[in-house]
């Protein structure tokens, strides 16, 4: 069982000696430390760190504010801590401390108020989406051409002029055109 340590601060004017010396009397044999925003989720010493944790080994934090900013980001860095078999604990978040069991239990119960959270969210949207539907909002890009544009293009097209020219014409890439040629002849049955 190793103890690894895990310490960030925002920019290159702050410092984590504070956050080092509470790691190092935690028992961490290994600290990764970074100075990046906990926004990026890409960070390269805690990606280090979730490579080298193992079976029964620990991550601690000094608070969990220096792991994560949003409780999302916080479970999945859990969830791959978990998936390797590893522990987790914050030194200033008594309750965050999976070694124990009632932290486990209050790690899980925090996980399912999230998964609760994003089915209402995803339920929400979904409803705001099919009422701005029934309204007639159009989803997606808008049209490269308006339906007289498409109507003329039309035309042209079937008085023999060329994909390539009509989409020069109105300046669009010759995939609109083609598309558009391919619902023309199949709205005219051809």
């Amino acid at each position: 069982m190793a103890v690894f340590g895990y310490a960030r601060v925002s920019t290159t004017g702050q410092d984590y000696n504070g956050q080092i010396a509470d790691l190092q009397a935690a028992g961490c044999q290994r600290i990764y430390r970074e100075k990046v925003s906990g926004a990026k989720t890409d960070r390269v010493e805690l990606g280090k760190l979730l490579k080298a944790i193992g079976q029964d080994d620990v991550v601690v934090v000094s608070r969990l504010d220096r792991l994560a900013r949003s409780t999302l980001d916080l479970l999945s860095i859990l969830r791959r801590v978990t998936e390797a078999g590893a522990k987790f604990k914050s030194l200033k978040d008594p309750w965050a401390d999976t070694t124990t069991p009632h932290g486990e239990l209050m790690v899980t119960i925090l996980a399912g108020l999230a998964t609760f959270e994003r089915h209402l969210i995803r339920a929400r949207t979904e409803d705001g989406r099919k009422r701005a539907k029934d309204r007639g909002v159009r989803f997606g890009r808008p049209p490269k051409l308006t339906p007289f544009q498409r109507q003329e293009a039309l035309r042209r097209i079937a008085d023999g002029e060329s994909q390539a020219d009509v989409a020069r014409a109105y300046n669009v890439d010759p995939a609109v055109i083609c598309r558009l040629a391919a619902s023309g002849a199949m709205i005219e049955g051809r």
